[in-house]
């Protein structure tokens, strides 16, 4: 790795380390939840909610997609945030013990409509769970993903990508659209670089193409899902193009014109944790926002 590139990721490093929040995401909490209890105050949820939709309007939000709040009312007045990328058991076991009355993810828990409530799933038991224990949930997905810094903005700055352009613009608004694309200060050789995601966001398996080239510079990133936007990354003449939950083929695709490589759903979206904390602490100085610390991968790996 190149020296400026080093000196590049080292400068990141270094503004991480200093925010008020580690980026480690296996570590949680933070300055603002440990605030004494007399510093706290209630918000209504319409307060907390509208910082987001600031950010990231409902209206940006695909057509398939359930962003926004799922339970509890605009009106409620809630006083302890927990940020999580899924609502689970375990994350809600941890707002309970935390004592958050509202959980914001990533990921909505609800994407269809519930015809029964009798715990016969996951989806059930934390829907019916949030209810009786008076937590919201409110998800900000791809609101989040599409919105100008958000997901892939992210994710790139913290792999040392700049100049960044929206892979895949929308007719929402400028830069507003799914992925980035942008440039390496300087070129790296390609497995190095991989070897680097893996450390900087602690992937244990990335799944990679043949690699096109010995080194890459241009840099495309899209979190989450991202197999459709490879067209775009090739034509943006991308050397690399870093993203998750790629099917077979999808190796196949680019014919060796770019290296595409799967980081892994969840790892490439663990960043909404500090997305969405800078969001609202940005805004919000008194409320606490605690950032979860078992918001875990569903996915296992043997290696």
């Amino acid at each position: 790795m190149g020296l400026r590139l080093r000196r590049a990721y080292s400068r990141r490093a270094a503004v991480f380390a200093n925010l008020t929040h580690p980026p480690n995401p296996r570590l949680g909490g933070g300055l603002m939840d440990k605030m004494d209890e007399k510093t706290r105050i209630f918000m209504k949820i319409s307060e907390i909610t509208s910082i987001i939709e600031r950010f990231a309007p409902l209206g940006w939000q695909e057509s398939y997609d359930n962003a926004g709040l799922i339970v509890g009312r605009p009106d409620d007045e809630v006083h302890k945030a927990l940020l999580a990328v899924d609502v689970t058991e375990e994350v809600l076991d941890e707002a309970e013990a935390e004592g958050c009355d509202i959980v914001l993810t990533h990921h909505p828990i609800v994407f269809h409509a519930l015809k029964r409530f009798n715990s016969a799933d996951p989806v059930q038991r934390c829907v019916e769970r949030a209810i009786r224990s008076r937590i919201a949930l409110y998800a900000c997905h791809t609101n989040l993903d599409s919105a100008p810094g958000g997901m892939s903005w992210r994710l790139a700055e913290m792999l040392g990508v700049g100049e960044l352009e929206v892979l895949q613009p929308s007719e929402a608004g400028v830069g507003v659209g799914f992925g980035v694309v942008g440039e390496l200060p300087e070129a790296v050789d390609t497995v190095e670089f991989m070897r680097f995601i893996q450390q900087r966001i602690g992937v244990k398996a990335i799944r990679h193409s043949d690699t096109a080239t010995s080194a890459v510079r241009r840099v495309a990133v899209c979190t989450g899902a991202g197999a459709s936007l490879i067209g775009d990354a090739r034509r943006a003449g991308a050397d690399i193009y870093i993203t998750a939950d790629l099917k077979y083929n999808d190796f196949m695709a680019p014919d060796k014109a770019l290296t595409v490589a799967d980081i892994g759903h969840f790892e490439s979206e663990y960043c909404a944790i500090e997305l969405l904390f800078d969001i609202l602490s940005k805004n919000l100085c008194t409320f606490a926002v605690r950032k979860s610390e078992r918001s875990r991968n569903p996915v296992n790996y043997l290696v």
